[in-house]
């Protein structure tokens, strides 16, 4: 067997194994969600579960380029939040 797939946060830019990132999607309505099984359909952005990684691809800016959306203070920080919450129950 190979080994597991591996993608880059878009807050550090490290590489790691898919399973060991939080995949963010850009939804088919547009809005960025969390994504914790990595199936959703539409466009998928990873970050490390590391809050400093989510802090700085969310500062940056970068998850909303990987996503190629434009995404307001209002959305950013309902992201933040969502993310949090997954963090903080698993």
């Amino acid at each position: 067997m190979g080994a597991a797939p591996e993608r880059t946060c878009v807050g550090c830019r490290g590489k790691a194994p898919k399973d060991a990132l939080l995949r963010l999607v850009r939804g088919l309505d547009g809005h960025v969600l969390v994504d914790p099984r990595a199936a959703a359909p539409g466009r998928g952005a990873y970050v490390h579960r590391d809050p400093a990684c989510v802090e700085e691809a969310l500062r940056k800016g970068t998850v909303a380029r990987a996503l190629r959306t434009g995404m307001g203070p209002d959305e950013v920080g309902r992201l933040r939040e969502l993310i949090e919450r997954m963090l903080r129950d698993t």
